[in-house]
């Protein structure tokens, strides 16, 4: 039964809305995953945290939801239907809930949706309050219905606290304080990409004693300022080598163009080339083989950033694999993981070619690219607590009802 605030505030929302949701998919196979990410910082670390579960041999889904004012993540895995959460209603939950039929909801932080939350615990699917902080329960949006927030709360099976002033919140608003542990944040982590180990060995044998840095998934619009850049570092380090990957490989054909009108000495990826001495810019217009580029590369600018409309790329994978970190001064997307990565001396920013170039030149000092490696290194490890304890509890509640 629900409470009287509780019960008042379903009685409100409980009219049809007034455009009913459609679905990207059918439901997958197998078992399912909801994870709510209320910024895309945490739609990272919950993408992260599915991709650590099939590495562990689950062979899960996720339904991956954000608010309706956040854009899709980049680059879904296969497994992985995104969506917007609807408009919190009872009738629209009901829908949602009868479409996906999640086998477990991990909600993320605050933002809580009274009549979706009801709505799921009474379809019996467990959940899980992540990342629970002290702001996120002020009860400012439920004024006017006292004790609704502690309610709605109340509803989860589990609560991970960030920290123990977020814990004495819980437990102030009146929830048991066995409900409640204190974990840590949930955050993005460094996932080291695979790569072909035997290429890797070949290239760095092959690319010895030369200077290298990666512009990862450039846009045609910043390849100007990208070849500046590089045109400029040469002076100071003449066997430089920029290896060079589009944000889109189609678009191989058309780097490849420019370059070629540019006058400049590359070799093409696609074509099997391999780099020479003479090579001043390797092209590297494939997919899947971003691992192996970040382990090659001391220093790595992540591109779609310097002009808008792009919002950055993740940043995490060059930090796994040893590589520092340049971005651009548009990374709305992942703007909360650059902003610990620089906070913490991992990565810088750039705007143009002369401050890429001189950025480029200082990183070219092995111990410079080596003291920002490190740093990112220690960054993407924390929330390691709340990652392991997160899916232990995952992975008894999915074996459970297995």
């Amino acid at each position: 039964m629900a409470s009287l605030s509780l019960a008042a505030y379903l009685a409100l929302v409980r009219r049809a809305p007034r455009d009913a949701m459609s679905f990207p998919r059918e439901r997958p196979k197998g078992q399912l995953i909801w994870g709510h990410a209320t910024n895309l910082s945490k739609a990272a670390a919950l993408l992260q945290l599915v991709q650590r579960l099939r590495a562990q041999g689950s062979d899960v889904s996720l339904l991956l939801t954000t608010p309706h004012d956040l854009p899709q993540p980049d680059h879904l895995k296969p497994y992985v239907t995104w969506q917007s959460l609807p408009e919190d209603n009872v009738a629209e939950a009901r829908r949602f809930l009868a479409h996906w039929k999640p086998d477990l909801m991990l909600w993320t932080c605050g933002n809580l949706q009274p009549a979706m939350i009801h709505s799921t615990a009474r379809a019996g699917i467990k959940m899980i309050l992540v990342d629970a902080e002290e702001d996120a329960f002020d009860g400012h949006r439920f004024q006017w219905l006292p004790d609704l927030t502690r309610q709605v709360v109340d509803l989860f099976d589990h609560i991970m606290a960030s920290d123990q002033a977020a814990s004495r919140k819980l437990i102030r608003l009146g929830l048991p304080a066995a409900k409640v542990a204190v974990t840590g944040r949930l955050q993005e982590a460094a996932t080291a990409l695979p790569c072909n180990v035997a290429m890797r060995d070949e290239l760095a044998e092959t690319l010895a004693g030369r200077s290298l840095w990666l512009a990862a998934m450039v846009q045609p619009e910043e390849l100007e300022t990208i070849l500046e850049a590089h045109r400029a570092s040469l002076r100071y380090s003449h066997r430089q080598l920029l290896v060079l990957v589009p944000d889109d490989e189609t678009r191989g054909p058309n780097f490849q163009a420019r370059l070629e009108a540019d006058g400049w000495r590359f070799a093409t990826w696609s074509h099997g080339d391999m780099p020479e001495e003479t090579t001043q810019i390797l092209l590297a217009d494939t997919r899947g083989e971003m691992g192996l580029w970040y382990r090659l590369a001391p220093i790595t600018f992540m591109a779609s950033s310097l002009v808008s409309g792009h919002g950055g790329r993740d940043p995490w994978e060059p930090a796994a694999l040893g590589s520092a970190i340049l971005y651009g001064p548009n990374v709305g997307r992942y703007l909360s993981a650059y902003s610990r990565l620089a906070g913490a001396g991992a990565a810088r920013i750039v705007r143009d070619a002369d401050t890429l170039s001189a950025a480029i030149t200082r990183l070219s000092a092995p111990d410079q690219a080596a003291i920002m490696a490190h740093a990112a290194w220690e960054v993407s490890s924390e929330g390691a607590e709340a990652t392991d304890r997160l899916m232990t509890q995952i992975q008894d509640i999915l074996d459970r009802k297995e």
